[in-house]
C-alpha cells in the first residue's frame, strides 16, 4: 500500500606536437584541484595560441618543417613533394573523423560537443587550399580534443555547480513586481520566520535538556521522546523555509538489518527526512553551530561522525555501521553514499560501504523544484548559515521524496553492482543524470590508480587504431 503526504511545514600524454603536450598538462593539473576549468568559451582558444607561440606558424608549417629536416638536401622540388605529403597526410585524417575522433566509451568521459562551443566563423588560414576549422585541428588528436572540452564544460565541475535562475525581471512591468516581492520577502517573511524557528528552539531545548538528563534511567522511554522533540525540531526548520514537501510511498519503520540510502543535494535533506521519521545518519564531521549540534543532540539519535581527512576513521565508521543495523531498537540508518552534496541534476558515484553491510537496502530518492530557490549546498562558497538564509529568504522549498521499494544482494552480485544498481534505481525516480565520478574528488587529488586507468585506456586506444593500419 503506497501512499502520499504533503507537508508544509587527463593526464600528460606524449604528442607529435609540442604544445599540444604543455596544453594537456595543464589541462591535467587544473582537473586535479577539481576547480572551474573555463568560466568562458573563449578559454578554448589557449589551445590555438600556445600552438601559434610555439613557432609562430600554424601546424601545417610544423609538419613542413618536419618533412623538411628530413629531406636532408634534396631539392626544392623534393622539399615541396614532402610538404604536399605531410598536408595530404594529416588532411586525409581530418576527413575521417569516424576513424580518429574518440568516442565517450572509448575513454569513458561524459564531455561536452566542441563543435557547440566554438565561435561563428572560428577558421584558420590554410594556404592556399582553403580554411582550416578549429573543430578539425582539434580532431586531429582525441585527447586534445578532450582536453579541449574539459577547458570548455567538464563534466565533474557541472555536477557542483550552481545554477541561478534565468532573469525574468527586467522590463517595465515586472521589475515593479519584484521589487515588491523582495520587501514581501525580507521584511514580512523573514522576521515571521525568525520568529518561529527561536519559538521552535525554545520549546525543543526547555523541553528536550531535562528529558535528556532526568529520564537516564529509562531508555526506551528517553529515547521515544528524544525522537519526537527532533523531528518537530526538524518540522521547524521546514517551516522556517515555507517549505512543501510531498512523501511518496509507506513511512520508514525502525527493523533490523536496514539501512537507507539517498542522493545528496544539500544538509537540509537530513532536516527534511527527519521530520517525518527520526534516521541515526553518518555524516561529516562539521565545525560551528552544526557541530555542536552533531555532538550534543543529535548524538542522542545515535549518528556517526567520520572526517574524510583521517584514514583510520574508515574501519572505525565501519565497525558502528554493522553494529548499528544489527539492533532492533535503533533508529533507521541513513547513508548518503555520494559523499558529497552534487547539485540534483547528477548522480555521482555511491560508495561500497553500505552496500556490504549484508542487509536491505531502502532507496530514497529526492528532488528539489527551483521554481522559488536553488536548494543545494556549495559549501565551498557559501557557509550552511548563509544557506539557511538563502531558503529563508525565498518564497518557499519544494521538494519530493520517494521511498522506494527495498532492494537486496542478488546472487552473484558484488557490492559495487549493487551499489550502481541502487544508483541507477534513485536516477531514474528522480530525473537525475549519472556520471562516472568520484565524488571525494572534489576535496582530493585523483589517486595514482585513476591516471594510470586512464593513461591504460588511451594507450589502448592507440594500439587499436595502429593495428586498424
Amino acid at each position: 500500500m503506497k501512499a502520499s503526504k504533503v507537508r508544509f511545514s587527463s593526464f600528460s600524454f606524449p604528442s607529435i606536437f609540442g604544445p599540444y603536450k604543455r596544453t594537456c598538462t595543464v589541462v591535467d593539473s587544473c582537473n586535479t584541484e577539481g576547480e572551474r576549468l573555463g568560466e568562458n568559451v573563449s578559454s578554448c582558444w589557449i589551445l590555438w595560441w600556445l600552438i601559434e607561440a610555439h613557432g609562430g606558424d600554424s601546424p601545417w608549417s610544423t609538419v613542413r618543417r618536419d618533412r623538411a629536416v628530413r629531406s636532408d638536401g634534396d631539392d626544392s622540388k623534393g622539399t615541396r613533394s614532402h610538404e604536399v605529403t605531410g598536408r595530404s597526410s594529416i588532411t586525409a585524417r581530418m576527413n575521417n573523423p569516424g576513424r580518429l575522433k574518440s568516442s565517450s566509451s572509448e575513454l569513458d568521459l561524459d564531455q561536452p560537443n566542441i563543435e557547440d562551443y566554438l565561435p561563428s566563423g572560428s577558421t584558420i588560414q590554410q594556404e592556399p587550399h582553403g580554411k582550416l576549422s578549429l573543430h578539425d585541428l582539434l580532431n586531429i588528436s582525441p585527447t586534445l580534443s578532450e582536453a579541449a572540452g574539459a577547458i570548455v564544460d567538464d563534466s565533474f565541475t557541472r555536477c557542483f555547480k550552481s545554477n541561478p535562475p534565468e532573469p525574468w525581471n527586467w522590463n517595465l512591468y515586472l521589475f515593479p513586481l519584484w521589487c515588491f516581492g523582495v520587501v514581501i520577502r525580507y521584511l514580512i517573511l523573514f522576521p515571521i520566520r525568525v520568529i518561529g524557528l527561536t519559538l521552535g528552539w525554545i520549546i525543543f531545548l526547555s523541553s528536550f535538556i531535562p528529558v535528556h538528563f532526568l529520564l537516564k534511567g529509562h531508555d526506551k522511554l528517553r529515547r521515544s521522546i528524544e525522537r519526537s522533540l527532533v523531528e518537530m525540531m526538524c518540522s521547524f526548520f521546514v517551516a522556517s523555509w515555507t517549505g512543501v514537501v510531498k512523501y511518496h510511498g509507506p513511512r520508514p519503520s525502525r527493523r533490523p538489518k536496514q539501512v537507507f540510502v539517498a542522493n545528496h543535494t544539500s544538509m537540509i535533506d537530513f532536516i527534511v527526512l527527519e521530520q517525518m521519521t527520526a534516521f541515526a545518519v553518518i555524516m561529516q564531521k562539521h565545525p560551528g553551530w552544526v557541530g555542536l549540534l552533531q555532538s550534543t543532540i543529535l548524538e542522542s539519535l545515535g549518528c556517526i561522525w567520520f572526517n574524510r581527512a583521517e584514514a583510520k576513521d574508515r574501519e572505525i565508521v565501519a565497525k558502528k555501521l554493522r553494529d548499528h543495523v544489527q539492533g532492533a531498537d535503533n533508529n533507521p540508518l541513513l547513508i548518503f553514499p555520494e559523499g558529497t552534496c552534487v547539485n540534483n541534476h547528477y548522480t555521482v558515484m555511491f560508495k561500497k560501504g553500505a552496500f556490504e553491510l549484508g542487509c536491505t537496502v531502502c532507496p530514497v530518492a529526492i528532488k528539489y523544484n527551483k521554481i522559488f530557490v536553488d536548494a543545494f549546498w556549495n559549501s565551498r562558497k557559501q557557509s550552511f548559515t548563509m544557506h539557511l538564509l538563502q531558503l529563508m529568504t525565498s518564497w518557499a522549498v519544494v521538494c519530493d521524496v520517494w521511498y522506494l521499494e527495498p532492494q537486496n544482494l542478488k546472487p552473484g552480485e558484488t557490492p559495487i553492482e549493487f551499489a550502481e544498481r541502487v544508483r541507477d534505481i534513485i536516477s531514474l525516480r528522480a530525473g537525475l543524470k549519472k556520471v562516472p565520478w568520484d565524488g571525494y574528488l572534489k576535496y582530493s587529488r585523483p589517486s595514482p590508480k585513476h591516471r594510470e586507468r586512464k593513461q591504460q585506456s588511451f594507450a589502448e586506444l592507440v594500439l587499436r587504431r595502429l593495428e586498424e593500419k
